[in-house]
């Protein structure tokens, strides 16, 4: 039923899309126009879908903080948004997709994007039936959400200013090297590196730079005892952070099946999403499953947590591995996550979004996971790399799954020591004790996102000291 609809949307949108001169001639566009069209419209749509994730980020991450800070997560994720479009554009895309002139580490070409005719800058692309146009906003979309997961570590103590600084040398220095690396014909390309959507590109690069920024931000005020026993923070508005998941799990359909960046082949996109779905919801299944054993109740976060774990950890291998594997992927994602996020805690690193547990662990697994569990028949139909271990593929995918990720951490996590380092030492990267009592929304901007519920607070911490 799906497909009866499907193909003609398509259809109309890429005679939208397509320019008018294709179709000029009294014959028509040819098969070969047609689906150069229906791709391109395929990857415009995915590109929407990706985008709109930003709504899920900007959801959860503010459900999951407090009241006085929430106008200032949910602003800041639309101020990422607008500087990794600029730097992506202005430099990042090219050194993630450029041509190299064969050193494997970056791009060397095809900087501030201007058209169609950039296409000879961008070779790793050049298979592909979509205008370079349409893949830059693809990719943008991608490094955007990167970024997303890096800054969400940063919440509740982390100076407006930070966003910006780190957001720009992010989108052009960090991104863009490990997306070259995999996808844009670097050493991981050579080597064959498995990873279809992002598991270590976009998730384990964002989350890593996550991990230093919490570490060098130290914890909230608060978050810890005297005895370094952690205290909970509960987000101010749980009913955000489930729309939040929800948004995201949708926008999900767009980065994992998107990754096809094809209408044709057989469908191929349908199968991907299957397994993105099923992982997902194992995910939320054996988290909440788990949280309910250690607690003695079933906790929700625990349970939004595993469903976002889950997703990461298909999102590298949902193109490679049977359906029963992709259960087996997003329940352990979602096991692995509910434990790492509680020892991160117990060792001071005061991760308001569990970034690291989330995107990172769970990224972390994604990558192996290919490596294990990559089947025969699907790495002969997406032409990389070998069949995993399961399947009697040995250890060499797994083996290269593993370099890719050990490489990924190492130099992310030492690049945002650097820069991060550099930024605490000349201009500062946390607010004063008295800001972050205050409230981000009050300190960074002059007004709170909910004003009204703000003041009546205020008024009543007031009339108690008096």
């Amino acid at each position: 039923m799906k497909k009866k609809w499907l193909i003609p949307l398509l259809s109309l949108l890429a005679i939208l899309a397509f320019p008018v001169g294709a179709f000029a001639a009294e014959e028509g566009p040819t098969n070969v126009q047609l689906q150069a069209g229906l791709n391109s419209a395929f990857t415009f749509l995915a590109f929407i879908l990706v985008f709109f994730m930003q709504a899920g980020f900007a959801l959860l991450e503010a459900g999951s903080t407090r009241m006085k800070n929430a106008g200032h997560v949910a602003g800041r994720t639309v101020l990422t948004l607008g500087v990794s479009a600029l730097a992506f554009w202005a430099l990042g895309f090219g050194l993630g997709f450029g041509n190299d002139n064969g050193n494997g580490f970056m791009g060397l070409t095809g900087f501030f994007v201007s058209g169609t005719d950039a296409a000879p800058s961008f070779d790793s692309l050049s298979a592909l039936d979509v205008p370079v146009t349409i893949m830059f906003l693809f990719h943008f979309a991608f490094a955007a959400i990167s970024l997303a997961i890096a800054c969400g570590g940063m919440a509740e103590r982390a100076k407006l200013s930070v966003y910006i600084v780190f957001g720009l040398l992010f989108s052009i220095v960090i991104y863009p090297v490990v997306a070259h690396w995999v996808w844009g014909g670097g050493w991981l390309a050579q080597l064959g590196m498995q990873d279809y959507a992002g598991s270590t590109v976009v998730h384990l690069t964002g989350a890593t730079a996550a991990l230093v920024a919490t570490i060098l931000l130290k914890p909230r005020l608060g978050k810890y005892n005297k005895d370094g026993k952690p205290n909970v923070i509960p987000g101010h508005n749980q009913v955000y952070s489930i729309l939040g998941v929800i948004i995201l799990w949708f926008g999900w359909f767009g980065f994992n099946p998107g990754s096809a960046v094809s209408a044709m082949n057989d469908g191929f996109f349908g199968y991907v999403a299957l397994t993105t779905n099923i992982a997902a919801a194992a995910g939320a299944v054996f988290a909440l499953a788990v949280s309910w054993m250690v607690f003695g109740k079933a906790d929700i976060p625990s349970m939004l947590n595993g469903v976002l774990a889950a997703l990461v950890a298909i999102t590298g291998s949902c193109a490679f591995v049977a359906p029963w594997a992709a259960v087996i992927i997003g329940a352990v994602a979602g096991i692995i996550t509910f434990f790492t996020a509680q020892w991160l805690e117990r060792r001071r690193i005061d991760d308001p979004i569990y970034a690291f547990s989330v995107h990172g662990v769970a990224g972390m697994w994604g990558a192996v996971s290919t490596g294990i569990f990559a089947k025969p028949e699907l790495v002969e139909i997406t032409g990389v790399g070998k069949a995993g271990l399961a399947y009697g593929g040995g250890f060499g995918q797994l083996g290269v799954q593993l370099l890719g990720l050990i490489g990924t951490f190492a130099f992310v996590l030492i690049i945002s020591f650097i820069i991060l380092g550099a930024m605490k030492a000349v201009m500062g990267i946390r607010v004063t004790e008295e800001e972050e009592t205050m409230g981000l929304d009050m300190s960074e901007h002059g007004t709170y996102g909910y004003p009204e519920q703000m003041k009546l607070i205020a008024d009543a911490e007031k009339r108690t000291l008096n």
